[in-house]
């Protein structure tokens, strides 16, 4: 009965969060959260550690612990309050996902019994480029940075301080819209854990929640025992934003010592002025999406899953970057890098569990401008790429992988929505990595701009592909393309240009690797 009571609980705080979500989703006003689900919601404990998840975003989901943690230090939260933060030296991960914090209090309770929250990807936080996604060489430079902030005070909306942040941004009325939206999913959290308490009691619920996160621990131990003692290395590289070019390297060592692991990043790159810096939650999310694929069985996706897993971050480095350093691309770019280095060592001590690298890049577009009409309007996407081959089958074609969770955005959505036009959105046929198994194929995203606009592009993978495993080879490196009446030419990695009205940017991402050696490899 026991086991089958955790498992009901496990479900019942699994469709709470899948449920604010929903909420989250129908009543926001941004392509990026309706029509791209850039969001992610989660149940905390009465301590701020994860019990539940939906199933959103990596990236977000693994670091919104530190936004919990960073609100609860700065608020004794009261019933009716709602906390703000985006700050990526609180918890945050970069300007753009604004995270939203409320307590749940249980009748008579002097204390949250529980904490609900969401982080939504905003499509302008104001700073030096539309979409705020700029390449920036220091954070001030970024947009608008919120440190815990409450803009609910026991129920009551502060009016002035969500008038200063609207006053920062490009598109108030979408900014307004979706905080709007994020509040609204909290309440629906609130609502729905109180419903559950009061059909089971709060001391039943307390305790399953805990006993989630140790099922949790111990499922992680489990696996972690099943692998060969050792330490094991692996590096991968970034490019970097300046004209010169050059690499930045995310070095990792996983060691494995029974039931606990050690993932040290010694040896990587120190924090850059530029815009490809990791904060260390960031770099916590990517070792827990890992750590957490690592586990054959279906289990909660709560805190225990890091309790046995320590991470040694330099200070300083691209993967915990100090003050005042631009992390806009960290959160997109770096975590794909992390990823990737932590995967690639633990290939060594399971080369049967791990897959080939896939595309390694979120692809990220932003741009802005004026209508015809002379309104405003900002824009952010990421763009799908190959999955890794793996010993079971090909990787899939044009899929999010890893961090990312998104979708692509609708043609027709994205059409009705902008003064733009997609020329072409199609698979990028034989991108992916040969081996016995091939690494799927990226994306071909052109679209034509009907207004003049600002263009942001931060992508990676440009000069060296998706690494192949077991003897496949590397998927085919992206491709970034400006179109206009005189000629084609291939632009940087990462780069900020004005375009004309006319004129047409091609995306073309890169494939996953392969896996397994060529002599199977299909024609």
């Amino acid at each position: 009965m026991k086991a089958i009571e955790l498992e009901l609980f496990r479900h019942l705080l699994t469709s709470i969060a899948e449920e604010m979500g929903v909420v989250l989703r129908k009543t926001s006003y941004s392509a990026n959260i309706k029509e791209r689900r850039d969001y992610s919601c989660a149940v905390y404990d009465s301590r701020g550690e994860t019990v539940a998840m939906g199933d959103h975003m990596p990236v977000h989901l693994g670091a919104m612990p530190l936004s919990v943690s960073a609100v609860r230090q700065a608020f004794d939260l009261q019933p009716g309050d709602v906390a703000l933060v985006n700050d990526p030296f609180r918890g945050g991960t970069h300007l753009p996902d604004i995270t939203a914090v409320a307590p749940v209090y249980t009748r008579g309770g002097k204390k949250p019994a529980y904490y609900v929250a969401n982080r939504a990807h905003h499509a302008d936080v104001g700073g030096m480029s539309p979409g705020s996604m700029p390449l920036a060489r220091e954070i001030y430079q970024e947009g608008l940075r919120i440190p815990p902030i409450l803009i609910r005070r026991g129920g009551k909306m502060d009016r002035d301080l969500l008038a200063l942040v609207l006053a920062n941004v490009r598109t108030p009325l979408e900014r307004e819209g979706d905080l709007m939206a994020q509040l609204m999913a909290l309440h629906r959290g609130e609502v729905r854990l109180l419903e559950l308490t009061a059909k089971y009691g709060e001391p039943s619920v307390r305790r399953n929640m805990r006993e989630l996160q140790d099922y949790s621990e111990r499922m992680m131990r489990a696996t972690l025992r099943r692998l060969p003692r050792g330490s094991y290395r692996f590096e991968d590289y970034l490019e970097s934003d300046r004209p010169e070019g050059g690499l930045l390297a995310i070095r990792v060592a996983v060691t494995i010592a029974g039931d606990s692991a050690t993932v040290d990043f010694t040896g990587s790159s120190a924090q850059v002025d530029g815009p490809v810096n990791a904060n260390l939650a960031v770099t916590t999310a990517a070792a827990m999406y890992v750590f957490r694929c690592l586990v054959a069985e279906e289990i909660p996706f709560t805190a225990g899953i890091l309790r046995p897993v320590r991470i040694i971050a330099p200070e300083g480095s691209i993967v915990n970057a100090r003050p005042p350093a631009a992390m806009a691309a960290g959160n997109v770019e770096t975590s794909q890098r992390i990823t990737d280095v932590i995967l690639g060592a633990l290939a060594k001590a399971a080369p049967d569990r791990i897959p080939a690298a896939s595309c390694g890049t979120m692809n990220n577009l932003s741009f802005g401008g004026l209508r015809p009409d002379g309104r405003p309007f900002a824009y952010y996407e990421t763009i799908a790429g190959g999955m890794g081959a793996s010993i079971q089958g090909a990787g899939h074609n044009a899929r999010h992988t890893h961090m990312t969770n998104s979708w692509n955005t609708p043609v027709e959505a994205f059409e009705h929505e902008y003064p733009m036009r997609i020329e072409s959105y199609r698979v990028r046929k034989n991108s992916g990595g040969a081996g016995s198994h091939r690494g799927g194929d990226g994306i071909v995203r052109e679209l034509r701009f009907l207004v003049p606009a600002e263009v942001t592009i931060l992508s990676d993978r440009r000069t060296r592909g998706a690494y192949g495993l077991a003897g496949g080879k590397s998927g085919k490196p992206g491709r970034n393309m400006l179109i206009t009446a005189a000629r084609q030419r291939e632009i940087p990695a990462k780069t900020r240009f004005e375009i004309t009205a006319g004129e047409c940017l091609r995306i073309e991402t890169p494939g996953g690797g392969g896996w397994g050696g060529p002599k199977l490899t299909r024609p």
